[in-house]
């Protein structure tokens, strides 16, 4: 297991961040390796953000003097999808076969954890989410059909996109983690625009489905001071409070987010004018 320790910082200080310094307190640039666990510790709402490739054999999902419990989810939830080849997650002896996209949040308490994939040819890979929790709630796969669908923008704006939440409390019931995952339709670019901020929440943003010579350009930052990211398939960003997340692609893209914080309803945010954009 490898883990990254993040460290939260305040928005003023990203004024004077070069592009190493932005890069390094907020993006992910690695999360799978084969037959590894990578993992992120983000102080912002206590993220831990990750990826397991299993390719030899499976996988378990262990603690780390980081996280300072026995067993990984003693205190904490977890949510996952496979973004790669059909998989199987075992919680506490329950079997899980995941095909690409299918998601499964695992709760709070679960003892045993362990990854696998069904077809070494073409290896599962699965990305981690996983926040502090208060309770335990039901251990819960879930298919994008099994998802409440939202599509939203359009082509004139070119971020027609369907927004499939799947850990959602309308799906499935959380302590606190909300996850989800966007499509965008071919030919559209943009996400979330026009941008906001949720000062209630922090997210982190999981690009992937994109071609290697591709690239997402993210905007974060206060909206009158913003930066942007360049990153690449399978890279993820976190995203404070106070930072808007928005992105375009030079190839159309789809993205898991996940959410942390004081509130789960998806449509509690602070809308920002593009004009005031700078």
């Amino acid at each position: 297991m490898k883990i990254d320790v993040r460290y939260a910082s305040h928005p003023d200080d990203l004024r004077g961040y070069d592009t190493r310094t932005l890069r390094d307190r907020f993006l992910v640039d690695t999360l799978f390796e084969a037959d590894q666990t990578i993992l992120t510790y983000s102080h912002v709402d206590r993220f831990l953000v990750g990826g397991v490739m299993p390719v030899a054999g499976p996988v378990p999902l262990k603690s780390a003097k980081e996280i300072g419990t026995d067993s990984f989810l003693e205190r904490r939830e977890l949510g996952l999808y496979n973004v790669g080849g059909p998989g199987r997650v075992t919680v506490d002896g329950a079997r899980f076969d995941l095909d690409p996209r299918d998601a499964l949040y695992v709760a709070q308490g679960s003892a045993s954890v362990q990854f696998e994939s069904l077809d070494r040819s073409r290896p599962a890979k699965f990305y981690l989410a996983s926040t502090p929790a208060h309770a335990r709630f039901e251990t819960m796969k879930i298919s994008a059909a099994q998802a409440k669908q939202r599509p939203l923008g359009s082509r004139e704006t070119s971020n027609e996109r369907v927004i499939y939440q799947m850990i959602h409390p309308e799906v499935c019931r959380t302590a606190q983690l909300v996850m989800g995952m966007t499509m965008l339709k071919s030919g559209n670019m943009w996400n979330s625009m026009p941008c906001h901020t949720h000062e209630r929440r922090s997210e982190v943003y999981f690009y992937f489905d994109l071609p290697e010579d591709a690239r997402i350009l993210h905007l974060m930052g206060r909206p009158e001071e913003t930066r942007h990211i360049v990153m690449a398939n399978e890279q993820a960003v976190i995203s404070p409070p106070w930072s808007i997340h928005c992105g375009v692609g030079t190839h159309n893209y789809t993205f898991i987010w996940a959410m942390a914080g004081d509130n789960q309803t998806f449509d509690d945010m602070d809308a920002v004018p593009l004009s005031t954009l700078r």
